[in-house]
């Protein structure tokens, strides 16, 4: 293979960065006022701004060549026909296939998936739609009003997520709970909320065998029994997601209200399929589909716009830009809407969990940087936290701000205010406050000149920090989906351009067979001395405070 940075395309934009390294957004600006229309693109109901970045037309020209050596369109097209695109586990990545709404078929192996997930959405709307309507009842007949969702990583937050996102839309009974942490501190907040007998508990787990989420659902089944239910009525308010019929009908759980999906779909994009069935039970199956065709509407602008006008390809392109041509391995999701104060960490996930990879596609070392770390908050809370960092720190972090137009909960002048401020930190990135700026302010407000000098640099933004704009009518769940989809395919992108898989996460696996092994030791209450000595001795410790050994 040839390494990304081998490309006459990459080493194109090296040279050209050089070029433009030195030249202000103020200077692009001011240079061109058609900037802005220049640099905006419209898909599935969302409006990017994308004018506010270090880019001219020629870099915009030469990141696109780099998609072009790259072949990102065929990989898309290998991606959305099935082909094996997660080599290290023989897979094909098919979450597009989920969310299908074309009733064209989408092969695997020679066999047309298309009506095993469409028997699926059936069987989901049957189910969710009893529980909704309260002809579904616990083991005392009563209605159920509590949904206690089990499950980690991609089980959890993306249910998590899209229930919190869409929380306007909710069924007014039912009352969503998730629990992923293996502290017990987790499972026993949610139980002390719930009522046993209106309390359905949904086990989210493919294989039937994830540490965190079996010994959860084990305490809540004990729970369950412990007031005075049968292990008969278990039926009546577990239900499982997973493809370990055996395992989930020896728990106890009824194999008829067990719900599938397939070794296609990784954890980070399960939130489409039977693992949404939270979502389902929250927003109900008809807005269910809607989110689909969000998602499904963004998938046919990806697999069709020239790479030029394509969203989520522009949107990597800026990643790789700054990732590896200007050293900024941060990035920031801002979203100015209350409701998708998980999405950051949602986006987290997916990230870093897909392209923090440090080898190609052939397992050879990567010779650039992969992905970067994402983080966020709730825009205006950041505002009075890490923006600090934003405006005046040493790191370059460029930055997505997220904006819904129109508030689904509208009150006097929140949404203006809310508008307003997302608007103002992104232009305060771009602009900054130069000394000439702040010494015509602080003069006007009876400043002395020494004053001024005293505060300058305190006071003074060097500015020149690059955004992303997204905004979107309303946050529907259509624009929920079509949202989660542009960074889906984002993500992708970028793996196409680094050349590594974001299909895989072996990097999880070690830390979970050492937690293994040393449970074991910790259950047998003896002296360890088997690892490295800080860990013998954390060990050790915790077994002496416990008094388990001298």
């Amino acid at each position: 293979m040839t390494d990304p940075v081998d490309l006459d395309a990459w080493k194109a934009l090296s040279a050209h960065h050089d070029e433009v390294k030195d030249v202000s957004l103020r200077e692009l600006f001011a240079a061109d006022d058609s900037r802005f229309d220049t640099f905006q693109l419209t898909a599935a109901g969302l409006f990017l701004d994308f004018s506010k970045n270090h880019i001219t037309t020629r870099t915009h020209e030469l990141l696109v060549s780099l998609a072009e050596a790259c072949d990102v369109p065929a990989r898309f097209e290998r991606m959305f026909t099935g082909d094996i695109v997660n080599p290290t586990e023989h897979r094909p990545a098919l979450h597009t296939a989920l969310r299908n709404r074309s009733g064209q078929p989408v092969m695997v192996d020679g066999q047309d998936v298309m009506s095993d997930v469409r028997a699926v959405l059936t069987r989901l709307r049957t189910f969710s739609e009893r529980v909704r309507d309260g002809s579904w009842t616990g083991f005392t007949g009563k209605p159920i009003t509590d949904i206690v969702n089990i499950g980690i990583g991609g089980s959890d937050l993306g249910p998590l997520m899209a229930v919190e996102a869409l929380a306007p839309f909710a069924h007014d009974r039912l009352k969503l709970h998730f629990v992923s942490n293996v502290d017990g501190s987790h499972i026993h907040s949610a139980l002390s909320k719930v009522d046993p007998e209106t309390t359905m508990f949904i086990v989210a787990s493919k294989t039937f065998t994830t540490q965190e989420t079996l010994t959860n659902a084990h305490s809540a089944r004990s729970w369950f029994l412990d007031s005075h239910a049968s292990r008969a009525d278990i039926s009546k308010h577990f239900v499982a997601l997973s493809t370990n019929a055996e395992a989930v009908g020896e728990f106890g759980i009824d194999t008829r209200n067990m719900f599938g999906f397939w070794d296609w779909v990784g954890g980070r994009y399960s939130l489409w399929s039977a693992i949404g069935l939270p979502i389902i039970l929250s927003i109900g199956m008809d807005r269910f589909e809607q989110f689909l065709q969000g998602a499904h509407d963004m998938d046919m602008h990806a697999r069709t716009a020239p790479l030029k006008e394509n969203m989520p390809v522009t949107l990597a392109l800026l990643t790789v830009w700054y990732n590896n041509f200007w050293q900024a391995y941060s990035h920031l999701i801002a979203p100015y809407d209350q409701y998708l104060h998980r999405f950051p960490a949602y986006l987290q996930q997916l990230t870093m969990e897909s392209n923090g990879k440090s080898v190609h596609v052939d397992g050879s070392p990567v010779q650039a940087a992969t992905g970067p770390v994402v983080w966020g908050e709730p825009g205006t809370n950041g505002q009075h936290a890490y923006f600090q960092l934003l405006h005046q720190g040493t790191h370059l972090i460029p930055a997505d701000f997220i904006m819904a137009l129109e508030s689904l909960n509208p009150i006097g002048i929140h949404q203006e205010l809310l508008m307003a401020n997302c608007f103002a930190q992104s232009e305060a990135l771009m602009m900054g406050k130069n000394r000439d700026e702040l010494a015509k302010e602080m003069r006007a407000a009876g400043a002395s000149d020494e004053e001024i000098e005293r505060l300058s640099g305190h006071r003074t933004f060097a500015g020149n920090r690059p955004s992303n704009t997204l905004l979107v009518q309303q946050m529907t769940p259509h624009a929920l989906g079509a949202l989660i989809a542009l960074y889906e395919h984002k993500v992708f992108v970028e793996a196409a351009i680094w050349d590594i898989n974001p299909f895989d996460q072996w990097g999880v696996e070690l830390g979970k067979q050492l937690a293994k092994s040393i449970h074991a030791e910790i259950a047998e209450a003896a002296t360890v001395k088997t690892h490295d000595a800080s860990t013998n001795g954390l060990i050790n410790r915790a077994l002496k405070f416990k008094n388990l050994i001298a």
